[in-house]
């Protein structure tokens, strides 16, 4: 978790503080953002929020990492699917990368038709994924997610998951 600390107000999220969230959650998991394939965005659908979000991803997993290939991490947001849950935001979340990880899919994000082009995502390392698809992946290391949940005043969190691949039983 972290905070934006004092901002303009409660409802002005701040890029930097959310990438402060994103830097601690990957230090504590012990690995770092180029190797996350998936980040399951806040996403509220806001011109302010979604700019504060992307801005803190693109410090972290662009300016903060060493790959230079783009659009190689699949972003998505389950609220275009089921709306705001306000409170129970970051557990609807949770539960669709959970799902993805367990499934090796990657969900779609519904409803979107025209990307905000200030966003540049061509030249970003992430990618609107509009179509569930298998999520192939190397065997350099396990498939990998970041689920982000950011509140009011600032309040912002974001979770490292990665697959279970220990014994499995068929």
């Amino acid at each position: 978790p972290s905070s934006d600390g004092r901002a303009k107000s409660v409802y002005a999220p701040l890029a930097s503080g959310q990438a402060r969230s994103l830097r601690r959650s990957y230090a504590q998991a012990g690995w770092t953002p180029d190797t996350v394939e998936l980040v399951e965005a806040h996403g509220t659908g806001t011109k302010a929020g979604d700019a504060a979000e992307f801005g803190g991803l693109s410090i972290v997993f662009d300016t903060e990492c060493d790959r230079v290939d783009r659009q190689w991490c699949a972003l998505g947001s389950v609220k275009s699917q089921i709306g705001h849950t306000k409170a129970s935001a970051g557990a609807a979340g949770l539960f669709k990368a959970v799902m993805a990880l367990r499934h090796k899919v990657l969900p779609p994000t519904v409803k979107i038709e025209r990307p905000n082009p200030a966003l540049k995502l061509e030249s970003s390392p992430f990618y609107l994924n509009t179509e569930t698809r298998p999520w192939v992946r190397s065997d350099d290391h396990p498939r990998r997610a970041g689920v982000s949940s950011f509140g009011f005043g600032g309040s912002n969190f974001h979770l490292a998951v990665e697959e279970y691949t220990g014994n499995q039983k068929a």
